[in-house]
This record gives structure tokens, sequence and C-alpha cells, in this order.
């Protein structure tokens, strides 16, 4: 076990692993978020421009 955590080639994968995939993770977390706003506002800007009339509706 102790030659496992002295190499040196193991630290830096496992710091790398633990340094990087929250990063990673967070990252596509806010994407997809800014993903999913952006289409709820162009649909409502598209709805303003093109409002339903009375007709439409029925």
């Amino acid at each position: 076990m102790r030659l496992t955590w002295y190499n040196p080639i193991f630290m830096i994968v496992a710091i790398g692993a633990i340094w990087f995939l929250p990063g990673i993770i967070v990252r596509r977390v806010i994407e997809y978020r800014y993903k999913v706003s952006k289409a709820k506002i162009q649909a409502h800007n598209i709805s303003r421009l093109y409002p339903k009339t009375n007709k439409e509706i029925e």
C-alpha cells in the first residue's frame, strides 16, 4: 500500500482526477441550464413577435 501512495504517477492521476472531475461536472450542468434558459427566452421572444389571436386559439 505504501508503494502505491508514494508512486508519483499514481498521485498525479489521483490528484488530477479529484481536481478536474468536479469542474467538468459543474461545467456540464451550467451549460445545460444555459441552453434551456436560452431556448425559453427565445420561445418567449418569438411568442411576443407573433401573438395568438382569439381566432387562432379557437
